[in-house]
């Protein structure tokens, strides 16, 4: 790639993701054209159509994945049961085994971990998901860790939701400037925790995750835990990567 070449950054859209997931680091990363020109954001699915999501509303991918081969950068956002069918999307698994070798970075969001992992690109590295999606993470392969982001060479993954937000910022600040970074953080109105830099008065945003437990109960948490999905829809070639019982109120506090 010259200096002067676009430089895509690619959301993959499949049915039934997380739209926060992929809508968060979206905004942040649009951003990037301000400050060098090189930079486009697209949304890539299969086919260009409408596409359904976890919530009453469907997303339109910008180009299919044959219009963007070698993205700078791609991105995986996560969801519940369309990521787990995700997982086993041929078409889907092909895009990112090709696109992955030449990318200059290779991201998720919460679950999208799960994708990657499942298409065999996060063997055996660091790497984050929500934390209902730890235990599976590590049984497919790659090492878990209790973090808000984690860098692992040219991967990079976010743990639940708003992580992918901080994801976005740091990386933002990777590709351009931290300048950069904290005027989308101030347009958005992130309140993502900052940590002293390598040098005086620069600092970045931080990838640890909040010092203190959210003081909720189990009973709770139950009704929104994204991994009580009924075992009877999940796809038999991807029941072996998910546990026996879904996270629910009985088990919950262990993956706290």
């Amino acid at each position: 790639m010259t200096d002067d070449a676009t430089r895509t950054i690619a959301f993959v859209l499949y049915p039934g993701l997380t739209p926060l997931d992929m809508i968060g680091p979206l905004q942040v990363l649009a951003s990037l054209a301000t400050a060098d020109p090189r930079y486009a954001v697209t949304v890539v699915a299969e086919r260009v159509e409408p596409v359904i999501s976890d919530l009453p509303v469907r997303l339109t991918p910008e180009k299919a994945f044959d219009q963007v081969p070698d993205p700078y950068i791609v991105v995986v956002p996560g969801g519940t049961l369309g990521t787990v069918r995700a997982m086993v999307d041929p078409v889907l698994r092909a895009y990112l085994v090709a696109a992955a070798p030449t990318a200059h970075k290779v991201a998720s969001v919460c679950s999208g971990a799960l994708i990657l992992t499942a298409a065999g690109l996060l063997d055996g590295r660091n790497a984050t998901t929500h934390w209902a999606f730890a235990e599976q993470l590590n049984r497919l392969g790659a090492q878990y860790q209790r973090q808000r982001w984690v860098e692992d060479g040219k991967f990079l993954c976010s743990a639940g939701v708003s992580a992918g937000i901080d994801m976005a910022l740091h990386l933002a600040a990777e590709l351009t400037s931290e300048q950069l970074a904290r005027s989308a953080q101030l347009m958005i109105e992130c309140a993502a925790r900052l940590v002293a830099g390598p040098s005086s008065g620069c600092c970045s945003i931080t990838s640890a995750p909040p010092s203190t437990p959210v003081p909720w109960r189990v009973s709770e948490l139950s009704p929104f835990c994204p991994m009580a999905i009924p075992r009877r829809l999940i796809p038999a070639t991807a029941s072996r990567v998910l546990p026996r019982h879904p996270v629910g109120a009985r088990n919950l506090a262990h993956h706290c």
